[in-house]
């Protein structure tokens, strides 16, 4: 039976980007080869078709095709959560069942952008929990993108109403507070525990994880820091974690840069071996001579640095 996901899940969900040719047409070689890459990093899970897997850019064929071939290679190995956001409710059921029907652990929805007021939130919610059927469900609190913003009583608010809502992907900024406070409020018995997993790029994982979060959920192209880091803060060593975390903070910080960041994390991908090609399907940015040079220093520098980093 494929895992279905729940309230303990934990971990490395690697984002997974989609593998264009330069072409731009799907690339199912460099899809499979990925999978197995974040796997033999240590993913815990992985995530496709989120924000930064050009899910708008793929025709609903072209998704479904990209869903069943990483479900087929990672063969119910870890959970796989599938991205649904879509502008109407009949596109996100049609995902969302799919998906689930080829072994999808899970969906992860985004309220509309523009919402205002709690209950435009809470009623678009709603509707969207209803059309993705009986999937377990990730909500994503990213007002960055989406300029909804939920307060951790909204959240709470979802959780007691939904009970197939299961994972908070915490992206607001500030947010480290948010987490304090959600995971107060469920050690107190007055919400329902969900589980929590950072985001944005991997910029504040030791300080999400120290505030309760249960790992990460983000597609920085060395996922192998992100596993041995939530492993060093489960163990206790502290220093351990920040030092290694520091290593890789000028990389995170290149790779999260507005409109430019999944072009610079494909580079970096293609550079490691990991995907044949580094193109954005159209409309889509390229990196200039100047910044791949940049992140050529900053790559080479670090594998001299951190033996996982293998170009």
């Amino acid at each position: 039976m494929p895992q279905r996901l729940d309230e303990s899940a934990k971990g490395v969900f690697v984002i997974a980007p989609t593998p264009f040719r330069e072409d731009g047409a799907l690339d199912e070689a460099s899809a499979e080869r990925m999978t197995d890459a974040f796997l033999a990093a240590g993913a815990s899970g992985l995530t496709i078709l989120g924000v930064m897997g050009e899910a708008p850019k793929l025709d609903a064929e072209e998704a479904r095709r990209f869903v069943s071939l990483v479900l087929r290679r990672v063969g119910g190995r870890v959970p796989v959560i599938v991205g649904v956001s879509a502008p109407g409710f009949a596109a996100m059921r049609a995902l969302a069942r799919a998906s689930m029907e080829a072994g999808a652990a899970g969906v992860m929805i985004a309220p509309q952008s523009g919402l205002r007021g709690d209950d435009a939130v809470l009623s678009y919610m709603a509707g969207a929990a209803e059309a993705v059927g009986d999937a377990p469900w990730v909500l994503q609190d990213y007002p960055q993108l989406t300029g909804v913003h939920m307060s951790p009583d909204m959240v709470r608010r979802m959780a007691e109403a939904h009970p197939r809502l299961v994972m908070l992907k915490a992206e607001d900024w500030p947010g480290l507070d948010k987490i304090t406070t959600l995971r107060r409020l469920s050690d107190e018995g007055r919400m329902r525990r969900l589980s929590i997993l950072g985001g944005n790029g991997g910029l504040f994982l030791p300080e999400e994880l120290e505030r309760g979060a249960d790992g990460i959920m983000t597609g920085y192209a060395v996922p192998e820091m992100l596993v041995r880091v939530c492993r060093l803060v489960a163990e206790g060593d502290r220093t351990a974690a920040h030092d290694l975390f520091d290593l890789h903070l000028p990389l995170i910080r290149t790779e999260h840069q507005p409109g430019l960041g999944l072009a610079v994390r494909k580079y970096v991908l293609r550079r490691r071996g990991i995907i044949a090609c580094e193109a954005l399907r159209a409309p889509g940015p390229k990196l200039s001579a100047e910044t791949r040079a940049e992140v050529d220093w900053l790559l080479d520098r670090l594998s001299r640095r951190d033996r996982a980093v293998r170009l």
